[in-house]
This record gives C-alpha cells, structure tokens and sequence, in this order.
C-alpha cells in the first residue's frame, strides 16, 4: 500500500510527532511539498503532505490561520509537517487550534529532522509499493494466462475476479453473458446490456466506467454507465478489428489499484488473442461448410456426409432447415456493424447455448445461408430476431420446410422463394410452409403484375367507358361460373343470349379465344389482381 502519515510517524529515523488531527493518519501521502508561501494552494494536486517553517506566516494569529488551514484541506492536502525550532520554539497555540478544529493532521519535525529526510521517506515507500503492484501484475499475468491456455475463459475470469476482489463477465458479440466469475455475477453483467451496445458504438478499443454518479468514462470522457448492483463496473472491448469481438466486465467495490488494473489489462489482452484464435477457427468452419453446403445442393449427399465428420455430422443425421437471408436496403459503411454479422452471430449463439450444431455460410456480405436443426434453437432464434421488426433489424429471411440431405437443393430452393416473397410483402422472415397453406394473389401483389393486368383489361375498360356495354363485369360473372352461361346470367340479370353477344366481343377486342384455359386463367388472374380493395365497414 502507498506510505501513510501514520507509516511515517512511525519511521524511527524521522522523529515525527503528532500533535493534531489524529483520526486522519491513515490518509494516503501522494508526495512531500515544502512550501513558505502565504497561499501554496495554486502548486497542490491534493495528497501532498505540506512542510512549512512558518517564516512567512503570521502563525500566532488564529484568524489567519484558520483561513491558512482552511484553503489546505480544500486543496487535499492530507497533512502539515511543522519544522519545530526554527522560527519558532514550538507550534504557535493558533496554528494548532485552527489544525484541531479544521481536523488537519500536524505533524512536530524536528530541528534535527531534515524535509529532505522525509521527501526521500515517502518516495522510498511510494516506489516500494509501485514495485509490490508491478510485481503482483506480473504475477497475475502469468496465472492468467495459465488458466487461459490450460482452462479457458471461465477460469480466466475466475481467477481475475479473486485479484481484484471483486466479479467479472465475459460477452460476446452480440451483448450476452457467455461467462461470469462468481455465477451470481451473470446477474449483474445481464442489467448492463445497454451499455455494452453502447460500448459496441464505439470505435474500437473502447472503455468506460459505469456506477460511479458524476463520474466520466475512463479513457472515453463520455458520462459513466448505469449501475451494476452498486458496484463500480468497468467495461472494455474485445478485438483487434473495427467491431467489438466481445467485452468483459469487471464489478469491484472501490476503483482499481495499480496491481489490479495490470490484471484487468492482462485478461483484456488474453481474451482478444482467444477471441481472434476463435475467428480463425470460425473462418475454417466456416470454409468447410461451405464445401458441405455446395456438395449438398450439388446433390452428393454421401460426400457431403463424409466431409461434414463430426462437426457438422449429427445436423445432417435429422431434419434439418435451410435458411437464406438477405440485406434489405444497401450494404452499411464498413465501420458499421453489419446486420448479416448480427444475424449470424445471433444464431450461432443460440446453437452454442444449446449444445447444437450449425452451418452458416457467409456469402460476399450480401447473403448468408444457415443449415439448422428443424425445432431447434437457432430456427426458435430467426423467429426472434425478425419479430424485432419494429426496429429494422435490416434483413429479410427466409426458411424452407424441413427436408434432409437428399433434398437439399429443393429446400434452398425453397428458401429462396420464401426470401422473395418476404421482400415482396414487407416482412422480415417468411416460411415457405406459409406459401403452401396461404393464397397466390398476394404474392401478385406487385407493380409489373398490375402493369400487366392493366394492359390485358385496358381495351375491355375503355369499351366500357364510352357506354356500349359493360364486357369487365360479365366477364368476371362468366369466369366465377366456370362458364355456365344460365348461372352468369342469372347473376348479371341478362339473357344468357346477350351474355353469350359480351363474351364474342371480349374475344373479338382482346384477339384471344376463351375457350383456351390459359387466356381464362390470365384473364381471372387480372381480374382478381386490379379488383378494387374493399375497405372494412366503420362504426
């Protein structure tokens, strides 16, 4: 620990005596200044223990010197050394009484006691314990990363939450708890979420502080983070890229000492070597399941088999989904976080969670293709990364009906047919099983479409409009009959004659026979593509 005022009272060489304001011994002495100045408050930086030997002070005047004593303590100083025999005999009774009342601690020098003795003193002691802290980091250092080649993470954090006395988290990308030492920890680090996506937008490497009221975020200047249980939470940035690989949290009850903070420094350089040995490792995943995923859709289900091994083996061995996912406007700034990255980041979380296999596949920055177990965790995920469409997660997904290898093509496929559709409707994710069970017209729901139903019916519109008939309407009434001339009629109020003269003009103007199935099947398909929208009855 750094000397003391009562460490150096207790130093036989100096001869120090205490002669006020002894509840204040245990105040830490930053540094010896020896000043004669009136008003030494403009040199101090607070932790100063002060000498004097009062050649310049009018030491018997209690006024002066409770104004003299008063501008010390709100300057920090922690203590006055007196030089007694000097230039006076004794501490003057006023200068003493100011100390009591101010509760200054005052220390008796004497003659024989040189400042210089006591400036050498304390910085003896203050590089002592700079080199007990240098020590004690170094020692943590190589523990560390002990338990980080030996152990992992989690005894990494376990032994750095027991040298700074205190918790520490570690997160991943995406802002969740992957870690905590001791478990109750995993607690406090979940309320911080917002301030690791803070922390996130930020550019890299970031820290901050949070729990300390007033206080700024160090190396940040930023207002501090919100409380973690009262404790005082430092956050820092995991990575050595433009985007935050992960963070780690660290929960003490004081702010950190000299020692503590090479250990904090220490586990935040162990984890971003961890987390960029684990993007290595990542990118060769990542490489062998893209070699999967083409032999799969290339149709060579037993190659793709034997290639997976273990690692992707047991997803091949059930059910399984193929998922594709898109940006939905143009790709971000590099400096931002990609919504892809999010996504599968998202999703890969989710599978370690829940000890379960995925292949994602990553193509150019413009599309990712995911092979999950069908029920499973990271399907569960997707589903609720796109319900956060109120806030633009900046994807549009979608996801096959659950096939095996055999079929993969047909599932991605699928996937892809389900991703236009979801583009087309405005939604985040779309299943390709919803496709099946619902109507085709909304997926007609787009501007070439009408395009071409306006032009298909604009002769018959225009017939129409200048009073010759009404051949739109009976064609829709012939169409919905399936043809039956007595029904259509029945419907319009007309003679099944007269219905039969609209039908020849509707082919004779259109130049196209209705007895042909695929010109009744356009022409109900414009119909029902330009009807006009019913709105709901109000009130």
């Amino acid at each position: 620990m750094p000397p003391t005022l009562a460490s150096l009272v207790q130093h036989s060489a100096l001869q120090l005596t205490v002669r006020a304001g002894e509840d204040g011994l245990m105040a830490p002495v930053r540094w010896v200044h020896a000043s004669e100045l009136a008003d030494p408050v403009p040199y101090m930086e607070g932790g100063e223990l002060l000498l004097i030997t009062a050649a310049a002070l009018d030491a018997e005047d209690p006024e002066k010197m409770e104004r003299y004593v008063g501008r010390l303590v709100d300057a920090g100083v922690v203590g006055l050394g007196f030089a007694v025999g000097v230039n006076y005999p004794d501490i003057p009774d006023a200068l003493l009484g100011a100390a009591r009342s101010a509760g200054l601690p005052l220390l008796g020098v004497p003659r024989r006691t040189p400042f210089l003795a006591i400036s050498k003193a304390v910085s003896a002691e203050i590089a002592a314990d700079q080199y007990r802290a240098v020590t004690a980091g170094f020692e943590a250092q190589r523990e560390l990363t002990r338990a980080a080649l030996t152990d992992g993470p989690s005894e990494l954090l376990a032994r750095l939450a027991a040298h700074v006395d205190g918790w520490a988290a570690l997160y991943d990308a995406s802002g969740t708890v992957v870690a905590a030492a001791p478990e109750w920890a995993a607690r406090q680090a979940a309320r911080l979420s917002a301030d690791i996506e803070r922390l996130r937008e930020r550019r890299m490497p970031a820290s901050t502080v949070a729990g300390e009221p007033g206080g700024c975020g160090e190396e940040t200047g930023e207002e501090p983070a919100g409380e973690a249980g009262g404790d005082r939470v430092e956050l820092h940035s995991l990575g050595t890229g433009r985007r935050m690989r992960g963070a780690l949290a660290v929960g003490t009850a004081s702010a950190l000492g000299t020692a503590e903070r090479y250990a904090v420094h220490s586990a935040v350089a162990l984890l971003t070597l961890t987390t960029e040995r684990s993007r290595s490792l990542q990118a060769a995943e990542q490489r062998l399941g893209a070699a999967v995923l083409r032999m799969l859709l290339s149709g060579q289900p037993d190659h793709a088999r034997a290639v997976a091994g273990d690692l992707y083996g047991e997803l091949l061995d059930a059910p399984f989904r193929l998922l594709v996912a898109e940006v939905t406007d143009a790709v971000p700034d590099s400096g931002d976080i990609h919504p892809l990255h999010v996504l599968a980041e998202s999703l890969e979380t989710a599978a370690a969670r829940a000890g379960e296999a995925t292949l994602t596949v990553p193509d150019g920055g413009k599309r990712l293709a995911v092979l999950a177990a069908d029920g499973g965790a990271v399907v569960t995920a997707a589903g609720e990364y796109a319900g956060w469409e109120a806030e633009d997660v900046g994807v549009v997904i979608g996801l096959s009906a659950p096939t095996g290898p055999i079929a993969a093509a047909g599932a991605y496929k699928q996937a892809e047919q389900a991703l236009s559709v979801a583009r087309r409707r405005g939604r985040a994710l779309v299943e390709h099983e919803d496709l099946a069970a619902g109507s085709i017209l909304p997926l007609l729901a787009d501007d070439a479409v009408r395009a071409f139903a306006d032009g298909m019916l604009r002769a018959l519109r225009e017939h129409d409009a200048k009073g010759r008939g009404d051949l739109v309407a009976s064609l829709r009434a012939w169409l919905s009959r399936h043809g039956q001339w007595d029904a259509a009629a029945a419907d319009l109020g007309v003679h099944r004659h007269t219905l039969r003269y609209r039908m020849r003009r509707v082919e004779e103007i259109l130049g196209r026979s209705l007895d042909d199935p695929d010109v009744r099947m356009e022409l109900w398909l414009a119909l029902k593509t330009t009807a006009p929208v019913r709105l709901p009855p109000t009130g």
